[in-house]
């Protein structure tokens, strides 16, 4: 097992919750297109004054920036500006104007254009160039002739088509760097150089020219598959941020607000917090807020997954972009704007697709000095081909030396992880599951132990009434009726569960008389002229209660509390409760065990109650006892024994677990200091969504692998072969066209496979 970080190093979390967070700038940047243009952008950014640090995505061309004060936009936009590329403010959702998707559509307009164009000039140039080979074309043009017409229908290709690559190749040139341009516009542009001097003034090369050989088609086939490369990979990028477009789409536009007695429509923008707002059958609710009249079941599954609508009533909480299903009702905003929880959930869903997985500094390592390593790869290999070639030398050697530019462009390696991480984020959002970001898919992939909070985890949080046994001449519903009548003052949990329990029933509650409380002993009251005991069998027999032997448990059950009743110092019988463990609980265990991890439960209660839930959900070790200031020490003791350990709570005392565990997993029912300190959000709030998280994070991992291994699959097994090294042996050579082709593939590849994660179920 590798070392494991000493627990001192673990909280970085927990050092972002308490203390003042620095500012979030984030800039859409146009006109990057590989790894290399990442790394320059980041290294422009960072060396602004003020910034902390600065992580730019290349699958959603943006740069998020972490900054020491208030930086102004303009600042960090000039930096970028003077590296060669485009870049503006992001605007807020709510704001009207260019957002991402504009940037994308236009790209892939402009591109679609460009490709076209490059299409129709292309096939007649590769015509000419392959049916005059041998003998002139059709028996109506000469060599020279064709040669003359394919520059003329070139010329214009790599003028209008082929413009993005040499404008940015200069950009980047007089920055003192070089990207995936550089390296087309001197392949492409070596191929049309020389063949037009062979064309327009063919004796400056008669010493190295095999008879007027032209390459006009191997320039026109490379732009024509670098842009169909591009724009298949444009088109597959805004299939993998679906999610985010889903989620926008999901809010209203308008809502019906009630004013007085008047009834009327107004733009979402102008909902305000307090407004009473009305929602019928088949609307979506316009924001959150609370039921105040009505009754309807809600369809909440583009937060929670769950396909069954939930009932809803007044006093519930709703949430804006659910679904109405039957019923209408009012109710009042309590959160608008971007305090909803679909706003909130948009920016971290945006967030976590913004985000680099730490392997990606790998890959940034290797961007920062590939294309300087091609270049130079590139001239070797000419040169060899020079002296070493066989005839026509110059022929052979500007063919691999075009071949190794063309095929060793980085694009597959700028995409292999922000594409994995907004398709693989995008999903869990649909799913339910909220990642916050690249480092915790990563860590979730060393994890090999599972803590478990049990109150409100595993268990559903609230006590409920299990058994109820009357006594001799009672009934259930009279036993009910007594508990009920006096619990319904109390605001104990377990007075809650009492009253709930009548309710179900159907049992009336009465009215009492001088109700009284003793603290941990139990409550008593009058009802119709009779007292009435609620509460610990020891409290009851100091109130002179005597029950017969026997007849009554003697003290707690296993993991259940007994409440006994009496009235008139008469035994009325007696009542269970306990916090019942979720049903789907036992099965998400079993899952996680399955996945090779280790579950232990975390909780506050004693051994005997930790033990009958643990037996229950058929886990092997329960930590018991444990206080809320304790549990961050106990994920420090797991870690100090060489544990990797991901958390898993919802409580108020679980934030400094959840902050301190190697990876947070924090449910959505839970509180905002939780969630907050936690890395991943399961908005359901169930086990089984924890579950489904460690397997998603796990997939996105794997694939986001899987991608560099296609990345660097091309680059390690095509350059040698560009340069020649089977020549000797095979007498093969590759040509510039295949290599284009297997670098827009390489690409394409890199996103489809991304694209798969859009499959995967919980």
């Amino acid at each position: 097992m590798p070392e494991k970080k000493p627990p001192a190093k673990a909280p970085s979390r927990r050092e972002m919750q308490f203390e003042e967070r620095p500012l979030d700038l984030q800039l859409e940047v146009e006109g990057m297109t590989c790894a290399s243009c990442v790394t320059r952008v980041e290294r422009a950014l960072r060396s602004v004054p003020g910034v902390t640090d600065a992580a730019v995505n290349l699958a959603t061309s943006r740069a998020q920036i972490r900054t020491q004060g208030n930086l102004p936009a303009d600042q960090l936009v000039e930096a970028v500006r003077r590296t060669g590329y485009e870049a503006r403010p992001l605007l807020a959702r709510a704001e009207k104007g260019a957002t991402g998707e504009d940037l994308q559509r236009r790209e892939e307009q402009g591109l679609r254009r460009r490709f076209i164009l490059a299409a129709v000039l292309t096939l007649p140039i590769f015509l000419l160039a392959m049916l005059g080979m041998d003998r002139p074309f059709l028996g109506l043009l000469s060599h020279q002739a064709s040669s003359w017409v394919q520059l003329a229908l070139a010329a214009p290709l790599m003028a209008v088509s082929g413009r993005g690559f040499f404008i940015n190749a200069w950009k980047a040139l007089r920055h003192g760097s070089a990207d995936m341009n550089t390296l087309v516009a001197v392949g492409t542009g070596a191929a049309f150089i020389y063949s037009a001097i062979v064309t327009v003034v063919p004796h400056l090369l008669a010493g190295v020219s095999s008879g007027g050989e032209v390459y006009y088609d191997t320039a026109a086939m490379i732009i024509t598959l670098i842009l169909m490369g591009r724009l298949l990979e444009v088109r597959a990028k805004g299939r993998a941020s679906q999610a985010i477009r889903k989620l926008m789409g999901l809010a209203p536009s308008t809502a019906r607000v009630l004013r007085g007695a008047e009834e009327s429509e107004i733009p979402l923008e102008a909902v305000r917090v307090g407004d009473r707002l009305r929602v019928r059958p088949g609307e979506r609710i316009p924001t959150d807020g609370v039921i105040l009249e009505g009754h309807s079941s809600v369809d909440e599954s583009m937060l929670t997954g769950e396909p069954l609508p939930a009932e809803k009533g007044p006093g519930d909480e709703v949430v804006g972009a659910t679904l109405n299903r039957s019923g209408a009702f009012v109710f009042e905003a309590r959160r608008v704007g971007s305090d909803t929880m679909l706003a909130q959930i948009i920016r971290l869903v945006e967030q976590a697709q913004g985000s680099k997985a730490p392997v990606q500094r790998f890959a940034d390592r290797i961007a920062a000095v590939f294309v300087p390593v091609v270049m130079a790869l590139a001239v070797v290999t000419f040169g060899i081909w020079m002296v070493w070639g066989p005839e026509p030398a110059f022929t052979h050697a500007l063919t691999a030396f075009i071949a190794v530019l063309i095929i060793a462009c980085p694009c597959a390696l700028g995409l292999a992880t922000p594409t994995a991480i907004m398709v693989g984020t995008g999903r869990g959002a649909e799913l339910g599951v909220l990642i916050k970001g690249g480092e915790a898919l990563e860590a979730i992939r060393k994890i090999d132990t599972v803590v478990l909070d049990k109150t409100g985890t595993i268990t559903r949080g609230r006590p409920e009434i299990t058994d109820l046994v009357p006594a001799p001449g009672f009934s259930e519903a009279d036993l009910l009726t007594l508990a009920a009548a006096v619990e319904n003052l109390s605001e104990h949990p377990l007075a809650e569960a009492v009253v709930r329990r009548a309710r179900e029933a159907g049992v009336g509650i009465p009215e009492v008389h001088r109700f009284q409380a003793e603290a941990g002993q139990g409550v008593s009251a009058q009802l119709d002229g009779h007292r009435v005991l609620l509460g610990r069998r020891e409290w009851l027999l100091a109130q002179g209660v005597i029950f017969p032997e026997g007849s009554v448990p003697l003290g707690d059950g296993v993991g259940k509390t007994l409440l006994y009743v009496a009235r008139d110092d008469q035994p009325a019988g007696w009542m269970a409760a306990a916090d019942p463990v979720k049903a789907d609980s036992p099965a998400a265990v079993r899952a996680l065990q399955g996945l090779g991890l280790e579950v232990i439960m975390l909780t506050g209660d004693r051994e005997a109650a930790a033990q009958e839930v643990a037996r229950q959900v058929g886990l092997r070790r329960v930590i018991a006892g444990v206080l809320p200031t304790q549990k961050a020490e106990v994920i420090r003791q797991l870690q100090a024994e060489g544990r990797t350990a991901a958390m898993v709570g919802d409580g108020l005392n679980d934030a400094p677990a959840l902050a301190q565990a190697d990876v947070g997993i924090s449910l959505g029912t839970g509180t905002d200091v939780a969630i907050e300190a936690s890395d991943i959000t399961l908005i359901k709030g169930d086990l089984p969504s924890a579950v489904t998280a460690i397997r998603l994070s796990k997939r996105t991992l794997k694939t986001i692998y899987q991608n560099f291994f296609w990345a660097f699959i091309y680059n390690l097994i095509g350059i040698p072969i560009a340069a020649g090294l089977l020549y000797p042996f095979t007498g093969m050579t590759l040509s510039p066209v295949i290599a284009a082709g297997a670098m827009a593939f390489s690409s394409v590849s890199v996103v489809a496979n991304s694209l798969r994660l859009k499959r995967f179920r919980a």
